[in-house]
């Protein structure tokens, strides 16, 4: 874990431990009772990176000792090993608050530039690392403590008609899934994935799902429908473990 703290800004506290406390390896705990207790990347949910947008996410750590806590730490990290990683994601400066005198919580915000995401093979499960350091000689240090998700951001379109449409004809409902492409930095089509076409009656606000369809080769959506009454079409997808879920902004159709 030694890795991802070079660079970063120690408190006196944390010197004082470094100092006296022997070099910490992966998964250790060392010189006391230093407890890790809760750990929460963005709130629990997926994080969607796109092709320009630098996206930012919160991350906090919370970490226990008799002793009390000096300072603890969260880490993003992508790879198959600490000794050989993908790509760390920066954060700024940390926060500290005491929860009690054994207890601190530690905060930081993580940024992530699309320009540093060199691979689409990176898209998924990313590790989360936790370090924390009693006021003693004590500290904990884990390289996987969790996991968070870290998917590529998806675009979802939806074109419905004849609009206007006679009551009893048939709409033809068209669309594309396309998702964030990290190595050549655009959005390609994603390919034969299930996408559910959902229909909203006017006056109501709930959707409810036709039919399943499926992408072709180049990410594009066609299918048909009954024109029963006026309302909202629009396509959902609920995404995989890579990429995000993303609905389409319904397309109204007035049945004449």
């Amino acid at each position: 874990m030694r890795s991802f703290v070079i660079g970063t800004a120690l408190s006196s506290a944390l010197a004082l431990a470094a100092v006296t406390a022997p070099t910490a390896q992966a998964d250790e705990v060392w010189g006391g009772d230093t407890t890790i207790t809760n750990v929460t990347v963005n709130g629990g949910r997926s994080i969607a990176v796109g092709t320009s947008n630098v996206v930012s996410f919160p991350a906090s750590v919370t970490a226990t000792d008799p002793d009390g806590i000096a300072i603890a730490s969260v880490y993003v990290w992508h790879g198959p090993s600490e000794e050989d990683m993908d790509m760390t994601v920066p954060h700024g400066s940390r926060t500290c608050t005491a929860v009690n005198s054994t207890m601190k919580t530690c905060s930081v915000t993580f940024t992530i530039d699309p320009r540093d995401l060199e691979k689409n093979s990176w898209a998924g499960q990313w590790k989360v690392a936790v370090d924390a350091f009693d006021k003693g000689n004590g500290g904990i240090s884990l390289d996987a403590y969790k996991y968070a998700s870290i998917q590529r951001y998806s675009k979802l379109s939806v074109n419905a008609s004849p609009e206007p449409v006679a009551k009893g004809k048939t709409i033809t409902i068209t669309g594309k899934l396309t998702r964030a492409n990290w190595e050549t930095h655009d959005y390609r089509g994603y390919t034969n994935q299930p996408v559910k076409l959902q229909f909203r009656k006017a006056g109501t606000d709930t959707y409810k799902t036709v039919k399943t369809v499926y992408t072709n080769s180049i990410g594009n959506l066609k299918t048909t429908a009954t024109a029963s009454s006026d309302g909202y079409w629009r396509y959902y997808f609920s995404g995989t473990s890579t990429t995000a879920t993303v609905k389409a902004a319904g397309d109204y159709v007035d049945v004449r």
